[in-house]
């Protein structure tokens, strides 16, 4: 079992295409693994045992009878609960929505089951997205494999969580202001938040529209690249779906891995630097630049001036569109209902409900939204956020003018310990702040590990941005950095994680 849970998403491909191995012992494999250390990870909220072993067997079906499957059939992946599932709960991390089944799957959804991927269970999260923790889930917080006491980044902590605990080879993750890059970082695993657009948001539970993308989360640069195809493309379901081709995420990874980046210019962003910065963080950034260096790349020092306002306008801009969003958990339509006892008006009703049903974190911010867009102030507060986010764009622009791809710390700091942020909404905010501008621009950005702090022995995240449909060149550099830094390391950063002891 150890081998198969440890093998990277490509190997496993290969290994049930060529039936060396049957994808439904590997679904088996993931699944003991989920029931020995979730006890202590809560990366899942839900396990769909029947429904990963029935995949996996149409999978090996499938090959026996010499038909064509995908790059990825019978891989396992754990699935962000924001995502709907049919036949599965989905419920945001909320219990607003605790015991919905719902009657259809999320387009990302149907790609990875129509690409024969074998889906074992939604992953935990912040509720409705809304934190850097996966403490505000209403379920519990998920606990970073790397240190059970600390957190594993949020709002997508199950999905990063549910990689470095060996319990699933891929996930899915959201990215509205870095929730799948600053999971990544802190748990040593790789997170991609593709172009807006070019993956598809029909059945994601939206938080703030103009800001959310899904997408894949990996153990290494290939895994993210490959499955990044499987659920990338133009769908007419969303309307904001790009009807452009997927850019060649997997060829530059494979290019990247030959680990030559001769003539390829790398921004180093100056604005993510200094104060509130982790020591040991930024020295795992300067090794990281210099590796890239060696690689061939010509590094440059670039300026965006408008980085620093990125995150005031974020938390304007997102409980904005999330307080209209949130709008429609009104406890007539689906979800949970309180008060219900033919006494009260339908208003009282819903006021019962919502108070009930959402967290803490989730009120704060739709109240911060609804403020925010209130007569009087919209143009002092959203249409200034706005103004700002243009600014961002231009600076994104300017940048990419002269300069491949960007890189920064993906976050400030290390992961930290579970509750010690809780009360103090400005300190959590702030694990977003090298995030949040690629989510305002709405261009493509990953984070990759790059080895452990020499403070704490914690994962270190490197944040490689690049221009909208040029996804493919942070991929092209992620590998090969990836190489160099395994090569100087001695291991993959993954092959650290402790064993998760007494985790039964």
């Amino acid at each position: 079992m150890t081998d198969l849970i440890r093998s990277t998403a490509a190997e496993l491909a290969a290994k049930i295409a060529s039936r060396e191995v049957s994808a439904v012992e590997v679904a088996q494999a993931h699944l003991d693994r989920i029931a020995e250390v979730d006890g202590a990870v809560n990366a899942f909220l839900h396990v769909d045992t029947e429904g990963a072993l029935k995949a996996a067997r149409k999978v090996d079906d499938d090959i026996a009878a010499g038909a064509h499957v995908g790059p990825l059939a019978g891989v396992p992946i754990a699935l962000k609960d924001v995502l709907t599932t049919e036949g599965v709960p989905t419920t945001v991390g909320s219990k607003i929505l605790e015991g919905w089944i719902p009657p259809y799957d999320a387009t990302v959804t149907r790609r990875l089951k129509e690409a024969g991927v074998v889906v074992l269970g939604k992953t935990n999260m912040d509720e409705f997205a809304m934190g850097s923790s996966t403490e505000n889930s209403a379920y519990g917080p998920t606990r970073n494999p790397w240190d059970l006491d600390r957190i594993p980044g949020g709002s997508g902590g199950g999905s990063a969580a549910a990689l470095a605990a060996f319990e699933a080879p891929l996930s899915i993750g959201t990215d509205t202001g870095g929730s799948i890059r600053q999971p990544g970082a802190v748990t040593g695993t790789v997170g991609v938040k593709p172009t807006y657009g070019g993956v598809s948001r029909y059945g994601l539970v939206a938080f703030s529209s103009s800001l959310d993308q899904a997408g894949p989360c990996a153990r290494t640069v290939l895994d993210a690249a490959l499955l990044h195809e499987v659920i990338a493309g133009y769908d007419p379901m969303d309307s904001t779906s790009i009807n452009a081709p997927v850019p060649p995420v997997v060829a530059a990874a494979r290019e990247g891995a030959n680990g030559d980046l001769s003539g390829v210019r790398v921004g180093v962003v100056t604005q993510f630097s200094g104060e509130g910065y982790q020591a040991g963080v930024l020295r795992s950034f300067e090794a990281a630049v210099a590796q890239l260096k060696q690689l061939g790349a010509e590094i440059v020092e670039v300026s965006c001036p408008s980085f620093d306002y990125a995150l005031p306008a974020y938390y304007l801009i997102a409980p904005s569109e999330a307080s209209s969003n949130l709008a429609r958990f009104d406890a007539m339509r689906y979800g949970i209902r309180v008060g219900d006892d033919g006494t009260r008006s339908a208003e009282e009703v819903m006021s019962l409900t919502r108070e009930a049903g959402f967290g803490p974190e989730v009120k704060r911010r739709i109240m911060i939204g609804t403020y925010a867009l209130s007569s009087g102030y919209y143009d002092a507060y959203y249409g200034s956020a706005q103004k700002v986010r243009t600014l961002i764009s231009r600076d994104f622009d300017a940048a990419f003018a002269t300069v491949d791809v960007l890189v920064s710390p993906t976050t400030p700091t290390t992961a930290f310990p579970i509750g010690e942020r809780t009360g103090d909404p400005m300190a959590m905010y702030k694990a977003d702040l090298c995030t949040i501008p690629a989510n305002l621009a709405g261009n493509a950005a990953m984070s990759v590990p790059s080895g452990l702090s020499d403070e704490d022995g914690l994962p270190v995240g490197l944040q490689i941005m690049a221009p909208a449909l040029q996804d493919h060149r942070m991929y092209r550099v992620a590998a090969a950095y990836e190489v160099a830094r395994d090569a100087a390391l001695g291991a993959t950063v993954i092959s650290g994680v402790p064993q998760l002891a007494g985790a039964r």
